[in-house]
This record gives structure tokens, sequence and C-alpha cells, in this order.
């Protein structure tokens, strides 16, 4: 059997080192993501119970165009929801209104200026 050399022992620690530190980073990693889907099934069911089929619908089909303007819609139903300010389920036309209000307050006015020079 032959003996480690002092540098073959140095490289075999960092080895070692850097795999742990490997390990712990994919761990973290895999802990945020799960988190992540936990709070995704937590939203995802609140607004489940305070959307009807027709406004989920409607929210999903917002989500593929502008999925910033959804995220705002689903939070603040979900804030809502959870103050007790929502009664009932939620409609289609309110979804609708909702999404009027916040995404008039999202548009600014583009405007091009076109000068002729004189030459």
């Amino acid at each position: 059997m032959r003996t480690m050399s002092f540098d073959e022992r140095e490289l075999e620690e960092l080895k070692r080192k850097k795999l742990e530190e490997l390990q712990k980073q994919m761990l973290a990693k895999q802990q945020e993501e799960e988190l992540k889907r936990r709070e995704e099934a937590i939203k995802a069911e609140i607004l489940r119970n305070i959307l009807t089929a027709e406004a989920r619908q409607r929210l999903a089909n917002v989500k593929l165009v502008r999925p910033e303007l959804a995220e705002q819609v689903e939070n603040y139903l979900i804030v809502l929801a959870q103050s007790g300010r929502i009664p009932k389920p939620i409609t289609d036309e309110e979804i609708k209104e909702i999404l009027a209000r916040l995404s008039g307050s999202q548009r600014r006015e583009t405007r091009i200026n076109i000068r002729e020079r004189g030459w």
C-alpha cells in the first residue's frame, strides 16, 4: 500500500470540501424549490376558493399574455381574501373590472413626434 504525499492529502481534502459545498448548495436549492411549490399550491387553492371557473380561466389567459399583470391581480385577490373582504366567489365580470383598473394604471401613453428638418 502506497502512502499519500502531503500534496495528495491536501488535494483530497480540497476535493472533499468542494463536494460538501456543492451538496449544501444543491440541498438549499431543493429546499427553495420546495418552498416555492408549496407557496404556489397555497396560492392556487386560495384562488380556486375565491374565483369562479370562468374567472380562473380569464386570469389564466391573462397570465399567458401579461404574466406581471396576472401576478399583480392574484396577489391583490389573495390579500383581499386573507383579510376577509371577499364574501362570495369573484365572477368573470368582476375580474374584467379589476383587470381594467390595474392595467389602466400600468399603461403609459407613448408619443412619437416627427419633425421635419428644413434644409
